[in-house]
C-alpha cells in the first residue's frame, strides 16, 4: 500500500499518535492539580478576584 516507504510512514504516525496521546494524560494531570490547589488555596482562606470558587469551574 505504501510502497518502499511503509516502515517510516507507519513509525511516523505511531509516534505522532504516542506523542498525543501523552500530552492529552499531560494535561488531563495537571488540570487535576492545578484545580487540587485551587481548593487547597481556598481552604487556606484565599480568595479569587472573580469571585467564584473552585468549585464553580467544573
Amino acid at each position: 500500500m505504501f510502497g518502499r516507504y511503509a516502515e517510516f510512514i507507519v513509525s511516523s504516525y505511531a509516534a505522532v499518535a504516542i506523542v498525543v496521546v501523552l500530552l492529552i494524560v499531560w494535561v488531563v494531570l495537571d488540570y487535576r492539580r492545578q484545580k487540587a490547589r485551587l481548593r487547597e488555596l481556598e481552604a487556606r482562606g484565599a480568595t479569587r478576584r472573580s469571585g467564584r470558587s473552585a468549585t464553580d469551574l467544573s
